[in-house]
């Protein structure tokens, strides 16, 4: 039996990524945060419903900051690293405890690098091309980046071609109001930037922003709470 044409064989989403995803789609990204100040704020995150930490590797120390929160959270929580530009830096993820590579573009090297370390892999996309070869490469997760660009007339039009096994993350410029269109139009969740973290911010203020955003997720869903 073929496998769909749409859909590159074979394609299963990292477990311990997909179980996190299902509590929860939406992907912590905290760019700028420091060590020393990281611990709380994940603690903040996760016990508002986040289950999926995103720390880029333009941060402070990032490796230090995803050694804290892998030893910090419990083992459901999958800790990240973003803005991943080299295969290079996969080990020291590893290293640090990271469960998740995040990179802002379609690079078959990084994602193979992940894949082969046992890692989860989104990958950065904005074209069909770019979608197609990084689940070719074997990335878990199609992380559409820039999303204010896309759009949701764009997540339709990637969703009729792109099997609904594969989770469609738009990044960029999402906000607790203006899920719902990317949604209907086929999206699966989303990475959350500046709206949610700040470098600087206290705890009591990401755990506003992110129980803001699981609202606005349950009412975009039309979930009952």
């Amino acid at each position: 039996m073929q496998p769909p044409i749409n859909l590159p064989a074979p394609y299963a989403m990292h477990d311990g990524l997909a179980k996190a995803f299902a509590a929860c789609p939406l992907i912590a990204i905290l760019r700028g945060v420091t060590p020393a100040e990281v611990a709380q704020h994940g603690h903040a995150l996760y016990e508002v419903g986040f289950r999926i930490i995103e720390v880029p590797l333009n941060s402070p120390q990032p490796f230090d900051s995803i050694a804290v929160i892998r030893k910090v959270l419990p083992a459901d929580a999958i800790v990240g690293a973003g803005t991943v530009l080299h295969p290079s830096y996969v080990d020291s993820v590893k290293s640090a405890g990271g469960d998740l590579i995040v990179m802002p573009h379609s690079d078959g090297e990084v994602i193979r690098a992940a894949k082969s370390q046992g890692l989860a892999c989104a990958s950065g996309v904005a074209t069909p091309t770019e979608a197609f070869t990084a689940l070719k490469y074997g990335a878990d997760v199609l992380k559409m980046f820039p999303a204010k660009q896309l759009g949701p007339v764009v997540v339709k039009a990637w969703r009729a071609v792109i099997a609904k096994e594969v989770p469609l993350v738009p990044v960029g410029g999402i906000a607790p109001d203006n899920m719902g269109p990317f949604l209907s139009a086929g999206a699966n969740g989303f990475g959350l930037g500046s709206a949610l973290y700040k470098p600087g911010q206290g705890a009591d203020v990401s755990a506003k922003h992110a129980k803001a955003f699981i609202d606005g997720l349950i009412v975009s869903r039309g979930d009952k709470r």
